[in-house]
């Protein structure tokens, strides 16, 4: 089940910042020249869902994987700025916070004696 929240998570964290591009494309359609409002009224409610789900993700793999209460707060900030949330999931991959046991090979034990 953590290594399905985690993944979760990633998709989660990749997909909010893809829809902040969608929506910010929406945005300058908008205020723009073409001053057309479908891009927003599209992926304004897109993108408010999938931050709703990278929040309430975080809270789960947080848990989870015992994260600590700043590593916790900075996830939960990185929802607000654009592409923010890519570069969180990048930080915490390589910080092992993320790692699940699905790419990891095992070892047998060596016989003793």
């Amino acid at each position: 089940m953590r290594d399905k929240v985690t993944r979760l998570f990633v998709a989660a964290a990749i997909a909010e910042a893809c829809s902040w591009l969608a929506l910010l494309v929406g945005m300058l359609a908008k205020y723009g020249p073409p001053e057309n409002e479908l891009g927003v009224k599209i992926f304004g409610p897109i993108h408010g869902g999938l931050f709703v789900a990278y929040v309430l993700l975080v809270l789960a793999v947080a848990r989870l994987r015992r994260w600590s209460l700043p590593a916790t707060v900075v996830a939960l900030a990185c929802a607000v700025p654009p592409f923010a949330t890519l570069v969180f999931e990048r930080w915490a991959r390589r910080r092992g916070m993320l790692d699940t046991a699905a790419g990891k090979p095992t070892r047998e034990p060596a016989p003793v004696g």
